[in-house]
């Protein structure tokens, strides 16, 4: 954490511009030995967040390798809190490729993967949820997964779980307190303890439920259409993307493997999967098509059970309902263009239970906003404003589960009127649960997993 480190930080390929950055203590000095400004004069002794034309040249011969623009970033004012030199210099893999050799041996270590973000974390500019946060911004599939990264990145979830901590270390000094002085201080009433136990711990369990939907927006929901053969599916499946992407024809049996796509649908990021048309049949290509359907039906969050309007229910649809069961699922009446009364609604509850009913037309878009609607209203919707936190991070909410779990022993210790020594160590627990989520008590294991994600110039 003390060597200089440099990286290509645009993605790879042709464009307008590619950039190399650099940050460390020997940043500048290892600038200065590959870039020759056009003006005369020390850039390097000048203020930060200044930028400089110039070249780029090979320091041992002297050749010019490209004309760039540098700009110096001084520590702490960046983004790893050290010296940071960013050069800006043409695309092209060739371009960069040549600046960033010439800066490698320029005295330069290659950067790891994610290194230059762990840097800020370990420098303390961020914590390990904003650190998280980075990488979700760059894998957003919509708007609004974006905006529940950049809460994130602001410190807006990080803030909450600081301050949960700050609530348990206040008990637990009381607590400590108590015992190692007992005829100073006085032993907490039990009655507060526990009210003040089960306050903490109601709030960690409010930031748990918002995991779910706070998942779906950071990984997408996974929407699995399913049906008997030519009931619509590949049909619908086109409808929700807007696009012509699954073959659609009047012969039975059509689609033979899972077609997916990413789609945004009300603003969440789905995964949209068609599948084979569930029947008994001799074609051993559709019986995998099929069997592959249902691995699908038992990975998929929302299963789309698509009806035809026209046929009515038989003995096709009880068998896609009977592989559905359990899951959340929303039925779809489809081709209601050509038998407007569709299907009965006593008929449809006979089927599939009490769940949300669309009645659409994928040939002719009747009804598919409102399948849209139907998914959204299944996971819920996300707070306004990003100013409350959200669990996005399957690592978070096991953090917050144990740390949940810890409290609700405490509790029971209190109630049981427990020595509060043991008390205590059910608070430690929670503790450093909770620190796991920020990096504060975090191990080393899961800091080299975290990073490991990232790309290498990041």
């Amino acid at each position: 954490m003390f060597d200089t480190i440099a990286a290509i930080a645009t993605p790879p390929g042709e464009g307008g511009i590619g950039i190399i950055r650099v940050s460390g203590p020997e940043a500048l000095e290892v600038a200065g030995r590959v870039f020759r400004a056009a003006r005369a004069g020390d850039w390097a002794e000048k203020p930060g967040y200044r930028m400089y034309y110039g070249h780029v040249v090979d320091a041992a011969s002297g050749e010019v390798i490209d004309e760039v623009l540098l700009s110096v970033m001084r520590a702490p004012h960046s983004y790893t809190r050290e010296d940071v030199v960013e050069i800006n210099c043409h695309g092209g893999w060739m371009a960069v490729s040549r600046v960033l050799q010439a800066v490698l041996k320029a005295g330069a270590r290659l950067a790891e993967p994610g290194e230059f973000t762990r840097r800020a974390f370990v420098n303390g500019r961020i914590d390990l949820t904003q650190a998280e946060a980075v990488l979700d911004i760059i894998r957003s599939k919509t708007r609004e997964s974006m905006d529940v990264a950049v809460s994130q990145l602001r410190g807006v979830l990080g803030a909450g779980v600081e301050k949960l901590r700050e609530e348990l270390v206040a008990v637990q000094a009381e607590i400590e307190g108590s015992i190692d002085f007992p005829e100073d201080v006085g032993a907490p009433a039990a009655d507060e303890l526990r009210a003040r136990l089960q306050r903490i711990g109601d709030d960690i369990e409010k930031l748990v439920a918002t995991s779910e939907t706070g998942r779906v927006y950071r990984e997408g929901l996974a929407v699995v259409i399913v049906g008997k053969p030519n009931v619509g599916k590949s049909s619908l499946l086109n409808a929700l993307l807007g696009e012509e992407r699954a073959l659609v024809t009047a012969v039975p049996g059509t689609t033979r493997d899972v077609i997916e796509e990413m789609a945004r649908i009300g603003g969440i990021p789905v995964r949209l999967a068609d599948t084979a048309g569930v029947r008994e049949t001799g074609d051993i290509v559709e019986r995998m098509g099929i069997e592959l359907a249902r691995r699908k039906i038992g990975e998929a969050d929302v299963v789309l059970l698509v009806l035809d309007a026209v046929q009515g229910i038989d003995a096709g649809d009880r068998e896609a309902a009977a592989l559905t069961e359990g899951k959340r699922r929303i039925v779809v009446v489809n081709k209601i263009d050509l038998a407007p009364e569709g299907i009965p609604g006593e008929a449809v509850r006979e089927l599939a239970g009490d769940v949300p009913v669309v009645r659409a037309s994928a040939k002719d878009g009747t009804g598919i906003a409102d399948v849209g609607e139907a998914i959204g209203n299944v996971i819920g919707r996300l707070p306004a404003g990003g100013e409350t936190p959200v669990v996005t991070n399957v690592r978070h909410r096991a953090a917050l589960e144990r740390a949940a779990e810890c409290i609700r022993d405490a509790v029971g210790g209190v109630e049981k009127g427990l020595p509060l020594d043991i008390v205590a160590v059910d608070l430690y627990g929670a503790l450093h649960a909770l620190g796991e989520i920020t990096g504060v008590t975090a191990d080393e294991e899961i800091i080299d997993r975290i990073f490991a994600e990232f790309c290498v110039g990041k």
